[in-house]
Parts: C-alpha cells; sequence; structure tokens
C-alpha cells in the first residue's frame, strides 16, 4: 500500500520549512538540531518526498526546499535508508518529473542525480529507460523534466554511461537526444546538445559511431534563434576542434565564418562561448593555415570585446575613483597558497624565471568570473604567440585610434591590446616602443582608475625592454610613477602598481640600488596605507625586492626603514592567522638579503618558527589520534615556518648557532622529515641542508638518524622532495668528509638511477650530478666502481652551470674518481672533455688535476691515436682545450680510424692506468 503520511507529523515538517527560510540566525540554529534529531527517523524523508511532490497546496519555494534537505539527507546518509523509504523516494521521482513548476521539476531531476551519483545507477536499473520513454511524452512539462534529469546524469556520470557496468546504455541514449535536435520546442534541443556534449572530450564510442550525424544537426541548428541553443552549439564545435578536428577541417572555412559571427553575438553568454575557439584553434598545429587569411575580420572582433562592458563597470565599480578608505571585504581576498622551497642551482645567462607569470595576464583581479573582454584578450595573447609579427599589420592600424581615442573606456582596451601582444609580438613592437612607453607612463596618471591600472598591467609586461635600455630613458621615470601609483587612492590602482612593480623589480635586479632608498620610502608608506588584501601584495612586493637586490639592502638606513614596519605586523598577527604566510614568505627573503643585517630581529622571529612548527606537529598527531575529536591541522603553517627557518639560516649564517642550540629544532626537523606530506618533506630537506652549511656541529650527531630517511626519499615519483633531499645529502658530504663511508651505499643505487632516467626535469639532473661527484668527492674508493654508469649523463647535466661552489666540489669529486677507476671514463672520454671546457676559471688546483687527466689520456693513447680521437671534437671544444690545457689538436680526417683508435685508446689507458 501507498505511504501515507500522519497529519501532525506533517504539520511539524511543513512549520520547520517555514521556520528554515527565516533570516534569524537563533531560528537557525533550532532549525539545524530539530532536522538532527529527525534524521533519526527514517521515514522523515517519506515526509519530505511527500512535500516536494504531493502537497501542491504548498507555495513552491518550500516544495523545493523540502527536496533539498531530502537531497542533503540522501548525499549524507542514503546507505542507510530501510529499502521501502528508497524504493518510495525512487518512485515519487519518476512519477511527478513532469510537475507544472520549472522549479519542482528542476529539484526532483536534482534529486534523482544525487540518488544516481550514491552508486545508485546499477541498482535502479529502470531509472534510464523510463527518462527516455518519457521523452516520448506528448506532454511538454514531462519531456522537459526528464531531460533536465538526465543531462543532470549525463553531466555526474559520463563515463558510467558509456561502460559494461551498464551494459553501455549510451548505444541507445546517443541517438535518442540525435531526435531532439528539431524539436520544436527551444529548451528541449538546449537540453538534447547539452546532453550530447556532456561525451565529446571522452571520446564516447557511441557518439563517435555518429559523429557525423551530430555534426550535420549541429550545422543546421547554426542560426537558431534560441540563445542557449547557439550557446550549446559553439560549446561542441570548440570541443570537436579539440578532439576531432579531422571533422571539422573540410568545413573550416564555413565554421571560422559562422564562429566570426557569433563571437559578436548580442547575447555575451554565446559571444563568450564562440570566442572560446579562437583559443582553442591557437592550440592546433593548423591555425596558421587556416586562419591568416580571416584576421583582417577576426582581429578587430577580438579588440572590440576587449572594451569593458557597461555591466563589467557597475560590478567593478569603476566610478569609484576614491576607495582606500573603505575596508574590504573578506570574501574579496583570495586564498593564498604557499610554494615550497626548491633549492636550485644559477645558470648560465640566467633570467627571472617565468613560470610565474602566468598570474599576471589576470588583469582585472576582482572580476574573477571569466567573460568576454578576458577571453578576448587570452585569444589575442596566444594568437600573437602563434602569428608573431604577421598580426601587426592588422592591429597596428587599430591601435593608434584606441590609445588616443577622447573617450576613456576605448583608451583602455587600447591599453590592454597593448599588453596582450607583448610576449608574442615584442619583436615587432621594439621599434615603436620609444614612443609608446613614455605615453603608457603619461596614462598612469589617467583621472580614471580603471585606465591607470591598466597601464599599470602594460608597462609590466614590456619590464624587460624597459630594463634593457639606458636607465635615465625609461626606467627612471617609469619606476618613479609606478612608486607614485603604488600610493594612489583607489584600491585597484594600488594593487596593479604593486604587482607590476614587483615584475619590474625582477627584471631590473640591481639596477634598483642607486634609488633604494626612495623604494623603501614608499613601501614602507604604504603600511599604512593599505587595507587587507592589497597589504598581502605588499608583502610580495617587498619579499621581491629583497630577492632582487640581495646584500645591497644589507645597509643600516634601509634596515632601519623597512624592519620596524614589518616587525609591528609580525607581532600583531596570530599563530593562527593566514596572513603569516605572505609575511613569513616576504621575511624569508628579508633575512637571506639582509645577513648579519637581520640579527637584531632573528630571534623571536626563529623562536616563533619553531612554536608554528611545533603546535602543528602536536595537532596533527591528536588528530591522527583522535579524528573524532580533532580537527586536520593546516600544515601549511609549518610549511612555511621551515622555509623561513631556512631564510634565516642561509642569512645569518654561523649566527644561527646559538639559536639551535637554544631550542628543539633538530627533533622536531625529525619529524618533518618523515611526514606523510611531500611538501613538508620537501621544506625539511631544505632547511636541512641549510643548517649543515649553517651549523653543522648540531646536525652532526643526527645523522645516523637522518641519512636513512633522506635515502628512502630519492624518488622522484615526487621531484621537489627528491630534488631536496638529493642536495642535502651533498652538504651532509661535504662536512662529514671520510666519515660519510658508511652512509654512501644508503643513497648511491638511487642517485645513480635518477641521474639515468628519461625526462628527469634539469634541476634535479644537477643536483644529483652535484651530490654523486660530492660523494666520491669524500669517498672515492666507494664510488669510483660505478663510475662508468653515471659519467656520461653527469657530464652533460653539469656543463651549462656557472662556476660555482658547487660544481667546484662535484668536478674534484669526479677527477678523484677518475684517478681510482681511469677505465670507468674511456668510452665517454669526449664528454668529459666537454664538460671540462664548460668551466670559465677553475681555481688553479683544479686546473691541474683537469690538466693532468687530459695529458695523462693522451699520454697513453700515443700522438696519432690522440689525434684521431680528438677529431670528433666540435671545433669550440677544440680551441677551449687549446687555449686552456695546452692540449694540441691538429686536424686530420679520421673516418673509420677514429673508432679503431678511440677502442685501442681505451684499452692503452686501462693498460697503462
Amino acid at each position: 500500500m501507498d505511504w501515507q503520511p500522519d497529519e501532525q507529523g506533517l504539520q511539524q515538517v511543513l512549520q520547520l520549512l517555514k521556520d528554515s527560510q527565516s533570516p534569524n540566525t537563533a531560528t537557525q540554529r533550532i532549525v539545524q538540531d530539530k532536522l538532527k534529531q529527525l534524521n533519526q527517523f527514517p521515514d522523515f524523508n517519506n515526509y519530505l518526498i511527500f512535500v516536494l511532490t504531493r502537497l501542491k497546496s504548498e507555495d513552491e519555494p518550500t516544495r523545493s526546499l523540502s527536496g533539498l534537505i531530502l537531497k542533503n539527507n540522501v548525499k549524507a546518509h542514503y546507505q542507510s535508508f530501510p529499502p521501502p523509504v528508497a524504493d518510495f523516494i525512487k518512485q515519487e521521482c519518476l512519477n511527478n518529473i513532469g510537475d507544472a513548476s520549472s522549479l519542482i521539476r528542476a529539484t526532483i531531476g536534482i534529486l534523482i542525480t544525487t540518488i544516481a551519483s550514491k552508486g545508485e545507477l546499477q541498482m535502479w536499473p529502470e531509472l534510464l529507460p523510463q527518462l527516455c520513454n518519457l521523452l516520448n511524452s506528448e506532454d511538454y512539462n514531462t519531456c522537459e523534466g526528464a531531460f533536465g534529469a538526465l543531462q543532470k546524469i549525463c553531466e555526474d556520470s559520463s563515463e558510467l554511461l558509456d561502460s559494461d557496468a551498464l551494459n553501455r546504455p549510451l548505444n541507445v541514449m546517443i541517438p535518442k537526444f540525435l531526435q531532439f535536435f528539431k524539436h520544436c520546442s527551444p529548451k528541449i534541443r538546449s537540453h538534447a546538445i547539452a546532453c550530447v556534449n556532456q561525451f565529446i572530450m571522452d571520446r564516447a564510442q557511441a557518439l563517435m559511431d555518429n559523429i557525423d550525424t551530430f555534426i550535420e544537426h549541429l550545422f543546421a541548428l547554426a542560426v537558431d534563434d534560441d540563445p542557449e541553443v547557439r550557446k550549446n552549439v559553439c560549446r561542441a564545435l570548440v570541443m570537436l576542434l579539440e578532439v576531432r578536428i579531422d571533422r571539422l577541417i573540410p568545413h573550416m572555412h564555413s565554421i571560422i565564418q559562422y564562429m566570426l559571427q557569433r563571437t559578436q553575438d548580442h547575447d555575451e553568454n554565446v559571444a563568450l562561448e564562440a570566442c572560446e575557439f579562437w583559443l582553442t584553434l591557437a592550440e592546433q598545429p593548423i591555425c596558421k593555415e587556416v586562419l591568416a587569411s580571416h584576421l583582417v575580420q577576426l582581429i578587430p572582433i577580438l579588440v572590440n570585446g576587449m572594451k569593458y562592458s557597461e555591466i563589467d563597470i557597475i560590478l567593478l565599480k569603476g566610478d569609484v575613483e576614491e576607495d582606500e578608505a573603505v575596508p574590504d571585504s573578506e570574501q574579496d581576498i583570495k586564498p593564498r597558497f604557499h610554494k615550497s622551497r626548491t633549492v636550485t642551482l644559477p645558470h648560465e645567462a640566467e633570467r627571472p624565471d617565468g613560470s610565474e607569470d602566468a598570474e599576471d595576464d589576470d588583469d582585472d583581479d576582482a572580476l574573477s568570473d571569466w567573460n568576454l573582454r578576458k577571453c578576448s584578450a587570452a585569444a589575442l595573447d596566444v594568437l600573437a604567440n602563434v602569428f608573431r609579427e604577421e598580426l601587426l599589420p592588422h592591429l597596428l592600424p587599430l591601435l593608434k585610434g584606441l590609445l588616443f581615442h577622447p573617450e576613456w573606456v576605448v583608451k583602455e582596451s587600447g591599453i590592454l591590446v597593448l599588453g596582450a601582444i607583448a610576449e608574442g609580438c615584442m619583436q615587432g613592437m621594439v621599434p615603436y616602443l620609444p614612443e609608446l612607453i613614455p605615453h603608457l607612463i603619461q596614462c598612469l596618471s589617467d583621472k580614471k582608475a580603471l585606465v591607470r591600472s591598466i597601464a599599470c598591467w602594460t608597462l609590466s609586461r614590456y619590464a624587460h625592454w624597459v630594463v634593457s635600455q639606458p636607465p635615465d630613458m625609461h626606467l627612471k621615470p617609469l619606476m618613479t610613477e609606478l612608486l607614485k601609483r603604488i600610493l594612489d587612492g583607489n584600491k585597484r590602482v594600488q594593487e596593479a602598481a604593486c604587482s607590476a612593480f614587483a615584475t619590474l623589480e625582477e627584471e631590473a635586479c640591481t639596477e634598483l640600488v642607486p634609488y633604494l632608498s626612495y623604494i623603501l620610502d614608499t613601501l614602507v608608506f604604504a603600511f599604512g596605507k593599505y587595507q587587507h588584501k592589497n597589504l598581502l601584495i605588499l608583502y610580495d612586493a617587498i619579499g621581491t625586492l629583497a630577492d632582487s637586490v640581495g646584500h645591497h639592502l644589507n645597509q643600516p638606513e634601509y634596515i632601519q626603514k623597512l624592519m620596524p614596519p614589518l616587525i609591528q605586523k609580525w607581532n600583531e598577527l596570530k599563530d593562527e592567522d593566514k596572513d603569516l604566510f605572505p609575511l613569513l614568505e616576504c621575511l624569508s627573503s628579508v633575512a637571506t638579503a639582509l645577513q648579519s643585517g637581520f640579527l637584531p630581529y632573528c630571534e623571536p622571529v626563529y623562536q616563533r618558527c619553531v612554536t608554528l612548527v611545533q603546535k602543528t606537529l602536536a595537532q596533527a598527531m591528536m588528530y591522527t589520534q583522535h579524528p573524532e575529536q580533532y580537527e586536520a591541522p593546516d600544515k601549511d603553517f609549518m610549511i612555511v615556518a621551515l622555509d623561513l627557518l631556512s631564510g634565516l639560516a642561509e642569512g645569518l649564517g654561523g649566527h644561527v648557532e646559538q639559536l639551535v642550540a637554544r631550542s628543539n629544532i633538530m627533533t622536531l626537523l625529525f619529524q618533518c622529515m618523515q611526514d606523510s606530506m611531500p611538501e613538508v618533506r620537501q621544506s625539511s630537506f631544505a632547511l636541512l641542508g641549510d643548517l649543515t652549511k649553517a651549523c653543522f656541529i648540531h646536525v652532526k650527531p643526527c645523522i645516523a638518524e637522518f641519512m636513512p630517511i633522506l635515502g628512502t626519499n630519492l624518488n622522484p615519483e615526487f621531484i621537489s622532495v627528491c630534488n631536496n633531499a638529493t642536495w642535502a645529502i651533498g652538504e651532509i658530504c661535504m662536512q662529514m668528509g671520510a666519515e660519510m663511508q658508511p652512509y654512501v651505499q644508503m643513497v648511491l643505487n638511487n642517485l645513480v638511477e635518477i641521474i639515468n632516467r628519461p625526462n628527469t626535469p634539469k634541476t634535479l639532473l644537477e643536483n644529483t650530478a652535484i651530490t654523486i661527484g660530492r660523494l666520491g668527492y669524500v669517498c672515492p674508493q666507494e664510488v669510483a666502481p660505478m663510475l662508468q654508469q653515471f659519467i656520461r649523463p653527469w657530464c652533460t647535466s653539469l656543463r651549462n652551470i656557472r662556476d660555482n661552489e658547487e660544481k667546484d666540489s662535484a668536478f674534484r669529486g669526479i677527477c678523484m674518481m677518475i684517478g681510482v677507476n681511469p677505465g670507468g671514463v674511456v668510452q665517454d672520454f669526449i664528454f668529459f672533455c666537454d664538460a671540462v671546457a664548460s668551466w670559465v676559471s677553475p681555481k688553479d688546483d683544479l686546473r691541474d688535476m683537469f690538466y693532468k687527466i687530459l695529458h695523462g689520456f693522451k699520454d697513453q693513447v700515443g700522438e696519432e691515436n690522440w689525434q684521431q680521437f680528438s677529431e670528433q671534437f666540435p671545433p669550440l671544444l677544440k680551441e677551449r682545450l687549446a687555449a686552456f690545457y695546452g692540449v694540441s689538436v691538429c686536424v686530420i680526417i679520421a673516418g673509420v680510424a677514429g673508432e679503431r683508435a678511440a677502442s685501442r685508446s681505451r684499452r692503452a689507458l686501462v693498460e697503462g692506468g
């Protein structure tokens, strides 16, 4: 018999639903408690479905709310529903999917999908056939309700629908959906395309079998009157471009013409979907070939799309010029994630790493919703990278009109265009920059805040060029104006200026030293002026300044300006405040730059970091033991604290010894090194390496416990963890000397395996090579027998790094190992010669070592064999060896004799060595 509610119980549930719509928080709390109590009774869920599906006399919001509470219960407790309750809910859903109210239909659709997602698609075999059957209903509401539910199931369970577990229902569903592309109702047409679209990216077999019909139907809907249908057609074509471009190529000309129209669609959602097409096309190899002839139409459309719409300006409060005194609302502040410390080596011709540039493309951060302006700008950016200078003839005539336009919205879009093409068209833009950069610097004092902020961003995109010119020409005026903007009355401008200045700092590095006093005055003044959100960006600008000018910051006058406000903020923040992250990161850079200048401030900073690590470890332990009582800790606090301790150890060097002596950091480090979270281990190993360099006296007693942990972390699955562990082992070698011997076998095999792995990242290869060299330096007898297994990748990894202490110790190690096992290098001697030639100025005794090995090899094999062997050398290598080591290399045609000579020389060196 059908379940029926008890009248009193029903009234109680209805009252609860009414109360839960009250804005009063006390009432809300009572409702939550009551819900918890009622959830003890399984048939409470029957009441909820009854209100949703049968109580048509009630208002729609109450009925819908009943369904949403039921959905939450299904999510949390569905496994414990008694079978009669579950069956009643399922039956009611299917019987009422065609409710007259679209809100109720949608709620039932959500409920069906939630039940299906609880692993119930297999347990509810009649669901899909019944929904597909209901699509044939004459009643519009039933058809639309069933389609709404199917669309949600397709979104949530696309893979399952194409699997054997369900007997591949897609084979029936896809052809069925395709029939509805021609339905008279736009809503149904839209549902049908949206359902099929869910299966494009996974290349579902059922769709691939019907791909031509699908594309044909899409083309037929191209000029549909309904914007939702057009949007779904555009979305389908964008995805097909990615997965089945072969099917689109024959029609590419007309698809591009269609997308040009749709990118200008009067409905912004359609225009946005269409604009994605250009972003996706730019990634395809055929882009240049198919798009070149259409650029003349496309470029003006994209440029036009880059103007702020009226709604953008309202959302951005574009008419508000001064808002610096308005406190930030907390939801404006994006969560920040700390990037753990990775130890890297300096390289030739090093430039700031561009990997973090991805963030700076976000020119209007607060409006983080993806919109037509952002999409058009991104499309222009990627197309500039494809077409390079060929884009400029289409752009430059437009740019002139935009940049000097009397309407600020148009002028602003022109500045954005200039920023968007900076990366791709830089070479072609160079002739125009001497005129454009001063104009942009002038725009920094425009009366409209949105013009000032975009000018900051665009100038930052050209910072590399600015810095390459004589400093008085553009760098000085740009820096002066940007610093004024850092103190702008508008928060958006402050933010843009601070970010742009950080980019300029990275590019200019020590060029900024003459202006440090003025820069610090401005940044410190901003401390007193900024609201919460921009304060976090200011920390970043100060940290970047410290990274860029390094020890030049260590002047009493600068320290006096910078440290008091930083320490004041440090004292104001509580241990559990996430604002500590950016401040700790900033202090880490400052401590490294100031070196001994940080001494007066180091004790409280050091103590607090140790406390943060200790608190987090204690909380983690409590959570592991009693997960029901305690919350899991946010380990970022510990990671950032470990990284700041690294900064202190690196900056203060031996001065950190007393701080370490008075704390339990080594015990804490032992725990952190074994943490389950890779980022914690990564930062621990960085700190271990820095403490090894700064105060080995405290590390040495722990080596027996630490080395096995380091050995097990030589696992390239976690690249950064492996990298830092490798580096730390190398630093420990240099301090341990011959006492390293008992630990060599714990780490050597893993290191040799890593250096021979294909596709190992450059940084890890270099650190591994350095560490193998250092191990060989302190324990040559133990490492040399494996020389042949690593010498070639060892030489190729280290030929590109600059001369420095680490490279020096590694090469001494390799020379000592060659002394022990000369046969190990013979086969790859040309690589050794190349690596030796990469030195610009080795120390005299190291140069002697190289000299002896090169001449020893030459003497052993004899003049003729040497000449034939060295014939394989590239000309530059021959020149360097002759110039630096007096190894004469005549030019003889060697041919096959070269290989014979090389094999004889291998024998001779082994026999003679």
